[in-house]
């Protein structure tokens, strides 16, 4: 009966153990992840403050497994009240946040706040310096602690009304909440909120009880409050990870849970075999060291291998509503062709195609604004690169496919020329030259067959790639109104936020705003689409009359001129660089009025192409102007990061 209870208390011991290291490596992973995450939230900020609190009463909980003096006991229990003291003060401050979140504003709070905090400091410096609050650490094996001071009822009633404090905050917020998931969340929060508390009762009831409690009742106590505390924990997360942010929900819910399977998950599996495995050296013969590194191993690889296997199933409980739209953007990852690809793709193609012919030299020149460039070789480059710049212009009569579909080649200075075109044959992408190895072509019947094959395929990826560019293009502009909404989404959660209809008078929210930003562009200096443009209702607009006594259009154009200059990129400036394009294009077009002939000539682009990117030039201006509206700090932002060069097209070489 003996050794039953002890091996019932062996393993709540083992069990509270690994837990409370699981709660540790939890607590960290998660700080990290919303500080990474969810930075810019007030909410995130202050759950990450309560959480570093709980790491540290669960760290020393946890180094306390391992303690054997009890002066090194009484050194970490200290430690642990650094934790303990603050608690109650990043609880207030949280639900203060929440509250802040839903548009509640009061100077009483912050002031709350600041008190709370000078509080606990105050309650911490008794703890080290004075035995007011606690002294004397109690070293009893597994279940150490300090002892209640006469002080200590305060800090307990402190505790709690803070805590209550903050329950009351965060059922204030979640009566605000205007639609379900808002509710839902702040649901989560309001019955997971006590986690923290939870996680540090035990240590305050520990230190204000005068007798010793006996392991079979404090361990299952702990087990139980262990369990509670995670869980909580976890949930706490959750619900904070949405403040602040402005993707998808669904984006937000796959990245954190995906990121708590290959973090804490495999964590607390290697702590538990860690913890776990026995002393096995009589049995196997070996040292439990090396039986421990091959146990741990295994574990980490196959847990691995078992979510990666998981994961189909578990993003079709995550994505329940959208299964077939997520599967289509999950096959566009990875069906898409990056740059990389591309190149990869053309060079085994074109090696194939060489070792056909029994040739050394080879090349794909794409081409943009009416000159060939050289994508990807074999051979010596700077004999392909010099014969490329000579291309013979005949190459673009030639049709790409000769009878019956087979690809037909012609003699062009010691190479073998081949057009390549899309589908339609309406445009031409570029030319593939192979080393010729005799005067004409003499391709026999399945060397031709063979060489149409390959040079397909080639031509097939160039025009996919440029399809694709295209549908980059188009993210671009779409990008600034997808963040637009999730903004809008966020604005219609709380009570207290202006009805849509009145978020929509300002003219960053009309869907004309980028027909408004050209109209005002075109007239940059002067004309009835810059004057009685609806862009003056513009808030920085107003500012800028106001501030420096300017007209209406003066004022216009200035702040126009503000957002061309924040996509100025730094340095010299060069007229073809593509960092340097979209400002070049708005510089020129609007600012010295230049004819798009003269523009295409400089910048080395047809005019086809040129009025291309002038519209994303167009919707990266208005980009730029919504976002000097919507942060309200007038002309002196500093400049937003300038946009990825345009790649891909017909412009450039890809």
């Amino acid at each position: 009966m003996m050794e039953l209870r002890e091996l019932w208390i062996s393993g709540l011991d083992l069990a509270n153990q690994v837990l409370a290291a699981t709660i540790v490596l939890t607590s960290f992973s998660l700080l990290i992840y919303l500080l990474t995450h969810n930075f810019r939230s007030a909410v995130a900020r202050a759950f990450c403050a309560l959480l570093a609190f709980v790491l540290i009463v669960y760290m020393g909980d946890v180094l306390l497994y391992e303690v054997e003096t009890q002066v090194a006991a009484e050194r970490w229990l200290k430690f642990q009240w650094i934790g303990i003291a603050w608690v109650p003060a990043a609880y207030l401050d949280f639900s203060h946040a929440l509250l802040r979140a839903t548009h509640v504003r009061s100077r009483w709070q912050w002031f709350v706040v600041f008190l709370s905090y000078v509080a606990s400091l105050s309650f911490l410096g008794m703890v080290i310096w004075t035995d007011l609050l606690v002294y004397d650490g109690v070293y009893v094996p597994k279940a150490s602690h300090l002892a209640a001071g006469p002080f200590f009822w305060v800090f307990a009633l402190y505790f709690f009304v803070t805590v209550a404090w903050g329950a009351l905050n965060i059922r204030r917020a979640r009566q605000r909440c205007l639609t379900r998931a808002s509710r839902r969340r702040m649901t989560y929060l309001g019955l997971a909120f006590f986690a923290p508390a939870l996680g540090s009762f035990p240590y305050l009831v520990i230190a204000g009880v005068a007798f010793p409690i006996p392991m079979d009742i404090l361990q299952p106590v702990l087990l139980v409050g262990n369990v509670g505390v995670l869980l909580m924990i976890v949930l706490m997360a959750y619900s904070v990870a949405y403040f602040g942010a402005l993707t998808p929900d669904r984006v937000i819910k796959h990245n954190l849970i995906h990121y708590l399977l290959r973090g804490p998950l495999v964590g607390a599996a290697v702590i538990f075999t860690m913890l776990a495995v026995p002393k096995v050296q009589q049995i196997l013969g070996l040292t439990r060291d090396t039986v421990l590194i091959f146990a741990v191993v295994g574990v980490m690889i196959l847990l691995q291998l078992i979510i990666n296997r998981a994961k189909p199933f578990i993003d079709r409980l995550i994505y329940r509503q959208d299964q077939e739209e997520i599967a289509w953007i999950q096959t566009l990852d990875r069906r898409l062709l990056t740059t990389g690809d591309l190149h990869t793709f053309l060079e085994n193609s074109l090696a194939a195609l060489c070792d056909l012919l029994q040739v050394q030299t080879g090349f794909v020149a794409v081409l943009a604004g009416g000159r060939y460039y050289l994508e990807t070789h074999c051979g010596d480059r700077a004999f392909v690169q010099e014969y490329v710049q000579q291309v013979e212009p005949k190459v673009m009569a030639l049709a790409p496919d000769g009878p019956e579909g087979k690809r037909e080649f012609m003699a062009g200075n010691g190479f073998w020329l081949t057009p390549l075109s899309n589908r339609g044959g309406d445009v031409r992408l570029g030319v593939l030259g192979i080393q010729a190895r005799s005067p004409q072509p003499d391709l026999s019947p399945e060397e031709a067959k063979i060489a149409t094959l390959l040079v397909n395929r080639v031509q097939e990826a160039l025009e996919d790639r440029y399809l694709q560019q295209n549908v980059f293009d188009t993210l671009r502009r779409i990008l600034p109104n997808i963040e637009r909404l999730q903004k809008w989404q966020d604005a219609t959660r709380y009570r207290g936020i202006p009805p849509m209809q009145i978020i929509e008078d300002n003219p960053i929210y009309s869907p004309q705003f980028p027909q408004w930003v050209k109209e005002a562009l075109s007239h940059y200096w002067g004309g009835p689409r810059l004057t009685r443009s609806p862009l003056m209702a513009l808030r920085i607009v107003q500012d800028e009359i106001r501030e420096h006594g300017e007209s209406p259009p003066q004022a216009l154009r200035a702040v126009l001129n503000q957002a061309i200059e924040r996509l100025r990129p730094e340095g010299e400036r060069k007229m073809t660089t593509p960092e340097w394009l979209l400002y070049n294009i708005l510089e020129m077009k609007f600012i010295r009025g230049l004819k798009m002939r003269d523009i295409a000539g400089r910048l080395a682009i047809s005019e086809s192409d040129l009025y291309r990117k002038q519209r994303v030039a167009i919707a990266e201006v208005a980009r730029a102007l919504a976002d000097l509206e919507q942060n309200g700090a007038g002309l002196a932002l500093e400049p937003l990061p300038h946009p990825q060069p345009l790649r891909g097209g017909l412009d450039k070489p890809l």
